[in-house]
């Protein structure tokens, strides 16, 4: 892609972004949009492959088969989904390399929800309901997005992550209906992932430095906040229909405005966790980092065999008919 940048081309830029159109990797684009794309993309790749450990570490010790199969087929999901975001990430030219060692080098971030234990089998269900319902809202509106690889990659990734919604409510509502201890564990587990799951979104608008740009270049197609409200009136009649209730004293609901309000989020605690001071920062990086490295002779045996593939002339195909062994 030519960089030179001018304002006429500038003016075209933005011209096709307000007439809706779609930006593909060859066209030109101006270099922050691929700088905020680049950031996005990556930390969303670097989401799904991080947020693949806390619910990884469930798998052997889930209740029955059924839930064993259900969450090694979530974490298999996970695994895809980080693939088709770090292919869309390389077609603006940064390998996935490139992008892994940021994240192993603490340079690149991912989502703050990653850094939370999970400390019973409730909380994966809470983390299906909660966290995957969040990255629905997110992540229904990305496939609207004007960057077409990040588009076409939401697509497979929502219909699977509603999946994975609907899974961890059926797990939630069934602890919900299940014997006391097995009520007081889901209200604990949605006690503790309620508030982490809504600082998901991002800071308050007033307090986001990239929102202003990706809701002008509709990279993002509705704000922080936004989001966050359309998930809470999703949630709440969810919660109430299964009798959890949410951890907010202040949550109520506003006739005027048809909204759920809710109380304020600890933003100190969002920060702190993204700086890498959170319950579990240290833990999943370390686990990052040592799969990676147990898994560098896969790589290289991969690489091996497709140099090996690429020199070796084409097999003759023999137009022969294959004669059958004769029976003794």
């Amino acid at each position: 892609m030519d960089a030179v940048e001018s304002p006429e081309r500038r003016a075209a830029f933005e011209a096709r972004i307000a007439a809706g159109e779609v930006i593909e990797p060859k066209d030109w684009m101006p270099e922050g949009y691929r700088r905020q794309l680049l950031r996005m993309m990556s930390q969303h790749a670097h989401s799904e492959v991080v947020g693949m450990l806390p619910e990884g570490n469930w798998i052997t010790r889930a209740p029955t088969l059924r839930r064993k199969i259900g969450l090694l087929a979530k974490v298999q999901d996970e695994a895809g989904h980080g693939l088709y975001l770090y292919c869309a990430a390389e077609s603006l030219g940064v390998s996935r390399d490139e992008m892994l060692d940021a994240l192993h080098d603490g340079a690149a971030r991912y989502a703050s929800i990653f850094n939370y234990p999970t400390l019973s089998w409730a909380d994966i269900g809470a983390i299906g309901w909660l966290v995957d319902g969040a990255a629905v809202v997110n992540q229904t509106l990305l496939a609207k997005c004007s960057f077409g690889p990040y588009a076409r990659a939401m697509l497979r990734i929502c219909r699977e992550e509603n999946f994975h919604r609907r899974q961890g409510y059926e797990i939630v509502a069934t602890l919900a209906r299940g014997t006391a201890a097995q009520r007081a564990m889901v209200q604990d587990a949605v006690n503790r992932w309620w508030w982490p799951t809504l600082m998901m979104f991002g800071p308050p608008d007033a307090e986001s430095a990239n929102s202003e740009a990706l809701m002008r270049w509709r990279v993002k197609r509705q704000s922080n906040d936004a989001q966050r409200q359309w998930f809470i009136n999703l949630t709440v009649p969810q919660a109430n229909a299964i009798g959890i209730e949410l951890p907010d004293p202040e949550l109520e609901f506003d006739a005027e405005s048809g909204n759920w309000k809710s109380g304020a989020v600890d933003w100190d605690e969002f920060r702190r966790v993204l700086r890498g001071d959170g319950p579990c920062n240290h833990e999943r990086m370390a686990a990052r980092r040592r799969a990676h490295e147990e898994g560098r002779w896969v790589r290289q045996a991969a690489q091996a065999f497709e140099a090996r593939r690429r020199t070796r002339a084409p097999r003759e195909i023999s137009t022969t008919p294959r004669r059958e062994p004769a029976h003794v």
